[in-house]
């Protein structure tokens, strides 16, 4: 892996993967790599699904339904998470559109026939009610950004609400920000600012035309998810459990 992590060494990753304590059935990146604004010293986030034997299910004893590892490699810190598939598949029939992007993200490192799978559900448990997470967690980096004034939180808050608006009016989980239409034409230059350092300090638009901007957005993400064609419920569950009784039990 080198120094600068806006270039991700797949190699070594994938020997990290090995390391692991449990079968893993996939391993995506995640974080400012997947949306599309990561830094030289960026952290690399790793995010992923382990699968934990019967034995560990049904006893008295049970594993860890969620693994959590941070450590550095050539002085970057690499952070990887995973839930055990009956966890992340409750997950994904829930409203969480982070989950969605993990198991979506184009930026795969470990892959199994299973994830392909877990790719095709994927599709079956979007519904409207995910612009209530897009919608919160914006709220939630705005706020960041408001105690902070970096770029980081910002870029955030723009992400999430135009990956919302995406999802509800084309049904794509689209997470990187190069890749979103309608935002505002001051993106990609503060998009190469954060490039050269995490967490780089706002230069370029006042804050009041930040907070017009992004309240306009957030009523567009309001008019999308009231004109949306995306189910209410999931319809995924059948499936997500044959998935997990197969890869638990080797059906």
């Amino acid at each position: 892996m080198t120094r600068d992590m806006r270039q991700l060494d797949y190699t070594e990753l994938r020997t990290i993967m090995g390391e692991q304590p449990y079968p893993l059935l996939f391993a995506t990146v995640s974080g400012a790599h997947l949306y599309g604004f990561p830094s030289r010293d960026s952290d690399v986030d790793l995010r992923g699904v382990h699968v934990l034997p019967a034995a560990e299910v049904v006893g008295l004893r049970h594993g860890p339904e969620t693994l959590d590892r941070t450590w550095f490699e050539n002085e970057a810190e690499v952070d990887l998470v995973t839930h055990d598939l009956a966890k992340f598949a409750r997950l994904m029939l829930r409203r969480n559109g982070y989950v969605l992007e993990q198991v979506l993200s184009p930026l795969v490192v470990v892959s199994t026939p299973e994830h392909a799978e877990l790719v095709a559900l994927a599709k079956g448990c979007i519904t409207r009610w995910h612009a209530h997470h897009y919608r919160g967690f914006a709220r939630t980096q705005w706020e960041f950004f408001e105690k902070k004034r970096e770029l980081k939180p910002l870029l955030y808050t723009f992400r999430v609400l135009l990956t919302g608006i995406n999802l509800m009016r084309t049904g794509v989980v689209q997470a990187d920000l190069r890749e979103l239409p309608g935002g505002p034409s001051y993106l990609p230059e503060l998009m190469a600012a954060k490039a050269e350092a995490e967490h780089a300090p706002l230069e370029g638009p006042t804050f009041e035309r930040l907070a017009t901007d992004v309240l306009e957005l957030q009523k567009v993400l309001d008019e999308a998810e009231a004109a949306s064609d995306l189910p209410d419920r999931p319809s995924a569950e059948p499936g997500l459990h044959e998935l997990l009784l197969k890869a638990r039990l080797g059906r």
